[in-house]
């Protein structure tokens, strides 16, 4: 940023380009004098622009898969998005991390090599709060992860590394396998300490909590597919014509996906007084007549009609027909 002068200095400065003590000619070469950039040979940037963009783009998309994936999985607010991405040496990084972590080992096949997958605690202790029923609140205190945590925080990582492959897709086909998690990261010694790894920092806002998962790969990795980071092999990528095989894999997705199933018995409209004073015994008449189909709402649009019994011992419907060209606005 440039510096701003007050009005005493500007005023300062005009008397003596006045007075002649100043001369403007020396400002002017002063000023076409080449700067010195600084640059240091112990961690020298290995990667362009152009492939730290492509990293950018990879890793958006990886935050938007993450994103869907944590919020469906514990029901809560998830928020992630890249907030920065560095060249630095590996000791560096280690150096960085608090203790105890939750650092993560993983395999990149057909990669040679590991990456490191950093989890700040308080991620970690509200992701587990969730899934145990809480409000998804970070501990107040940093503390050691227990037997039954860590065993739940393998789950959790496995959903991370799920959402790798198809951030990659068009640049690597890759399949991440956990090898270990370990908590202090001292013991953590995947490359030399002056090689150079990339970080990835993410900021994660998860339920009620905030924090960073840093992700490190290290150059030597990535090295074999350094020449594939660059816009012009991602957007190709991308162009590509679907395959049968996509469009197979695209089929499985969807068909997976969990959709809302209602069975409307019947409706009926009362007064407030009415619904204040309903007790137990009192019945209720419907508009609809025990002999009408019931309708079958699919999320929020009906789609089929269905009569009513039981199968198992359990309440069921019998699909009687499809409802076609009825459909209700989304809201």
């Amino acid at each position: 940023m440039a510096e701003v002068l007050t009005q005493g200095e500007i005023d300062a400065l005009l008397a003596a380009l006045s007075s002649g003590s100043v001369d403007v000619d020396e400002i002017k070469v002063e000023e076409k004098k080449e700067k010195v950039k600084t640059y240091d040979f112990r961690t020298p940037n290995k990667l362009s622009k152009d492939q730290l963009r492509t990293l950018q783009m990879l890793h958006d998309n990886f935050c938007r898969l993450l994103t869907t994936t944590l919020s469906a999985q514990i029901r809560s607010l998830v928020e992630i998005q890249v907030g920065s991405i560095e060249q630095l040496a590996y000791d560096e990084f280690i150096r960085s991390l608090p203790e105890p972590t939750i650092l993560s080992i993983v395999d990149m096949a057909p990669l040679d090599g590991q990456i490191l997958v950093e989890i700040a605690p308080e991620i970690g202790f509200a992701i587990i709060d969730r899934l145990f029923g809480g409000r998804g609140a970070p501990v107040g205190q940093n503390r050691p992860f227990s037997d039954i945590e860590e065993i739940v925080l393998e789950k959790v990582i496995n959903w991370f590394l799920g959402c790798i492959p198809e951030a990659w897709e068009n640049v690597v086909k890759l399949k991440p396998n956990l090898n270990e998690i370990e908590s202090n990261p001292q013991f953590v010694q995947i490359i030399p300490h002056n090689d150079v790894v990339i970080l990835i920092t993410l900021e994660a806002k998860v339920a009620k909590a905030d924090g960073l998962i840093n992700i490190c790969i290290p150059y030597i990795t990535i090295e074999p597919i350094v020449n594939k980071l660059n816009a012009q092999f991602w957007f190709s990528s991308i162009r590509k014509e679907q395959t049968v095989q996509n469009i197979n894999a695209l089929r499985r997705r969807i068909g997976v996906a969990e959709l809302l199933v209602q069975a409307i018995l019947g409706t009926t409209t009362i007064t407030v007084r009415d619904l204040v004073n309903l007790s137990v015994g009192d019945v209720v008449p419907l508009v609809e007549k025990t002999t009408d189909p019931l309708t079958v709402k699919i999320g929020k649009k009906q789609k089929f009609t269905a009569k009513p019994g039981t199968r198992n011992n359990r309440i069921a419907i019998q699909i009687l027909d499809t409802i076609n060209g009825e459909e209700e606005d989304d809201e």
